[in-house]
């Protein structure tokens, strides 16, 4: 018998920002929300499971926009075994990711990186490429 193999191609339509702040997540949520007038709002955590992996629960905030969405994202959590694991464990110095999405390009997120610099609570702010990430599929949360 013939074998057919389902191939899945994803795509990665949004821009990255990794945040590095020792700030505890709700905090970097109020931050984000007050220096970009956005209006993130926690949502359930996200939980991944892995094959090989204990299941990792990641703290979010979601704003849905007309044509797309700001999402925040922790990178550091505990999973199932209470052991400290990473969203993206390539970008270990990494503590926060902001999604953004926009496809009507209303929003610029070299603004966004801008007015974060600013906020004296984030050490650093990088605009990072999604397609260079080894564990990029863990960015995909639909």
């Amino acid at each position: 018998m013939k074998k057919t193999k389902l191939l899945v191609e994803h795509t990665y339509d949004f821009e990255l920002l990794g945040l590095v702040s020792p700030v505890k997540d709700y905090k970097m949520a109020w931050l984000i929300n007050r220096d970009l007038q956005l209006d993130l709002v926690q949502w359930e955590d996200l939980e991944l499971e892995f094959m090989t992996a204990p299941t990792l629960k990641i703290s979010q905030y979601f704003l849905s926009l007309p044509h797309g969405f700001v999402q925040l994202l922790k990178n550091k959590a505990l999973n199932s075994t209470n052991q400290v694991a990473y969203l993206v464990p390539e970008l270990k110095s990494m503590d926060y990711f902001l999604l953004l999405q926009d496809e009507t390009f209303q929003i610029s997120i070299n603004t966004f990186a801008n007015q974060l610099a600013k906020n004296p609570f984030i050490q650093n702010v990088m605009k990072l490429d999604v397609n260079k990430l080894k564990s990029k599929e863990n960015l995909l949360t639909y």
